[in-house]
């Protein structure tokens, strides 16, 4: 059994999400402030997916680990 595209993309979703949720529960207990806790929340979300974003475009340029396969 394989994953689809889409179960890979809705579990990478599903994982920020509940990362962003844990950031902010964090940041609540250190601020006791909630408003403030869900802009750190937001500003993690949209930070960690440019991060991503350009990790995997990093690795995309990285021949470390690839093996080149004969195209026959």
């Amino acid at each position: 059994m394989t994953e689809t595209h889409l179960r890979s993309i809705i579990k990478a979703v599903s994982w920020r999400v509940l990362g962003t949720l844990g950031t902010i529960g964090i940041a609540y207990l250190v601020t006791h402030k909630a408003s403030v806790s869900f802009y750190i929340g937001l500003f993690e979300f949209a930070s960690k997916i440019g991060l991503f974003y350009l990790h995997e475009r990093i690795w995309g340029v990285v021949s470390f680990g690839r093996i080149v396969r004969d195209q026959a």
